[in-house]
């Protein structure tokens, strides 16, 4: 039962016009309010006095009403609310809004021959969450790892193995050579053979194919070691170079609606009426760019997978790229094209606060990152507790608990400190700190005996608060989808966590005389917090 809507329902028998409830800033104001001021010039009145004339003509099972000067405030009946809500909860009933729908998420997206940076990992967090957030939706999910594998960056790497590859060298370490020689070949006086060695590749020539290609499978068996690591799944992977081909087809349609000029020997189109510049199409020496493959692509996939949305995860510098992208798509003639939505992010920075580097070979590799946080993890269950069996996969989920945390539970366009210490601490707003609660949910469920239907009387305040939080799960989880923002259910979780913490301490719950009634509630509790780090992409633990 929606008791929110049951008071909107209410208010409307009374009121002819749009009704939104407020949450008041302290539990002994209500749980809902709302607002009179906008009544006073409908019925000539002041604010106070409708308050107090609606409040006497309200009356309900579910609910009481106080008026508060210009407010009314409803006080849920918290037997009935608790009751019919845990009930609720534990049916696990799914949200169907995304029924026949399909959303295809371009997330992750590391460069081919460079080490999967830092820099890559908040696409990796962020739509691999959003998928799962509209997965829970009820919508079909296509997620696509667009690898950086084409562009002029790959002249420079095949001119740099020329001059400087070492065969030994790429077997025993394969991606710490290709950036050695990214940073020797990114010089201007490589540029002239590297711009050489692209346009060979785009024209086919088997040598820089097969250079190519090889870069290629290395990298990606490096890549995907990461992935099973923080166990990140696609659906399809592809990339650049499979759109190298269909871009003349963009042209040629691009040509057909008179949108190209030709600007010193390079494509162009002019969009400054539209405040967004010049998109460059193709380069004066007949190379293609990101930016006509990524046309390309929108293309194909909206043939094959008839979305209703296209998600491209990608960081906030790219904004300008996605809005010329999408404005040449739609002025082609495509509607489908409104539906594509730059999901942007911020970097992630030093504990210095600066930006992390890569052209000068200054990167900082993921591998890195998970090794020594799943290092640190192992120290603190040694401390905590050194008889703890699996202790080399529980390390990992609790690592991978305190990078992915430590970055959700952020507002996705803020740039943020990167400070794995923190992130691990099992005290504060982090990702070991919930994976403990859940713990903890999971250990009184395991002593307790099976729960028998139940009443509930005399409920506490704390046990109150805690159902009330747990009501909240779906529309939270639609706030999240409709912001496309993780950081809301994360937030949420961490309010949630620490209500049922306050809850663990001050209530007991084996031998109590509501024993049935609590063991449901820690088991409401144990399944939301379960089921909301799984949308984070965090794997729950039994024991820690």
């Amino acid at each position: 039962m929606d008791f929110k809507e049951e008071i909107i329902k209410s208010l409307k028998k009374e009121i002819k016009q749009e009704i939104t409830l407020e949450i008041p800033p302290d539990n002994n104001l209500g749980d809902f309010a709302f607002p009179c001021f906008s009544l006073a010039k409908i019925y000539k009145k002041n604010p106070n006095e409708i308050s107090l004339e609606l409040s006497k003509k309200i009356k309900s099972k579910y609910f009481s009403v106080v008026a508060n000067g210009s407010y009314l405030n409803f006080f849920l009946n918290k037997e009935i609310f608790s009751e019919l809500t845990l009930k609720d909860i534990l049916k696990e009933k799914k949200i169907n809004y995304g029924k026949n729908k399909t959303i295809a998420i371009d997330m992750s997206s590391p460069n081919i021959a460079k080490p999967f940076g830092i820099g890559h990992l908040r696409s990796t967090i962020i739509g691999n969450s959003l998928a799962n957030i509209f997965s829970e939706l009820g919508y079909k999910i296509i997620k696509i790892n667009y690898l950086g594998d084409w562009g002029t960056q790959f002249g420079k790497i095949i001119a740099g193995y020329k001059k400087f590859g070492n065969e030994k060298e790429l077997k025993k370490d394969p991606i710490n050579h290709l950036l050695d020689i990214y940073v020797k070949a990114n010089k201007e006086e490589y540029e002239d053979e590297a711009r050489l060695w692209f346009k060979r590749l785009e024209q086919g020539d088997k040598e820089a194919l097969k250079l190519w290609k090889k870069f290629r499978d290395l990298s990606l068996i490096e890549f995907n070691k990461i992935y099973k690591t923080l166990n990140i799944k696609f659906d399809f992977i592809s990339g650049e170079s499979l759109y190298n081909k269909k871009t003349k087809e963009v042209v040629n349609v691009l040509n057909k609606k008179n949108l190209i000029k030709e600007s010193d020997g390079a494509l162009i189109i002019n969009l400054e009426k539209y405040d967004l510049g010049v998109c460059l199409i193709q380069k004066k020496d007949d190379t293609t760019l990101y930016s006509t493959r990524d046309m390309a692509a929108a293309i194909d996939r909206y043939k094959k997978y008839k979305f209703s949305k296209m998600i491209y995860e990608v960081g906030s510098e790219q904004k300008l790229h996605f809005k010329q992208v999408f404005k040449v798509l739609e002025l082609i003639g495509y509607d489908w094209a409104k539906n594509c939505v730059h999901v942007d992010h911020g970097l992630y920075l030093g504990k210095d606060g600066k930006k992390f580097a890569t052209r000068k070979g200054k990167t900082v590799f993921m591998k890195d990152v998970i090794n020594e946080t799943i290092e640190l993890a192992k120290q603190i269950i040694e401390k905590k507790n050194p008889k703890l069996k699996n202790k080399e996969e529980i390390a990992r989920k609790i690592a991978v608990s305190a990078i992915f945390y430590g970055d959700l539970k952020n507002n996705r366009i803020n740039d943020i400190i990167f400070d794995i210490e923190k992130f691990l601490d099992f005290e504060g707003d982090t990702g070991p700190y919930l994976l403990y609660s859940y713990v903890r949910a999971n250990s009184i469920l395991k002593k307790a005996n099976k729960a028998n239907k139940f009443k509930i009387k005399n409920i506490s305040e704390k046990e109150f608060l805690l159902i009330k939080k747990l009501s909240q799960f779906n529309d939270v989880l639609i706030n999240s989808s409709e912001h496309m923002s993780p950081s809301i259910l994360a937030n949420y979780i961490f309010d949630l966590a620490q209500l049922f913490n306050e809850f663990y301490h001050s209530s007991q719950v084996i031998g109590s005389e509501k024993e049935d009634f609590l063991i449901n509630l820690v088991l409401a509790f144990k399944n939301t917090i379960g089921k909301c780090l799984n949308l984070l992409g965090i794997e729950t633990i039994e024991k820690m």
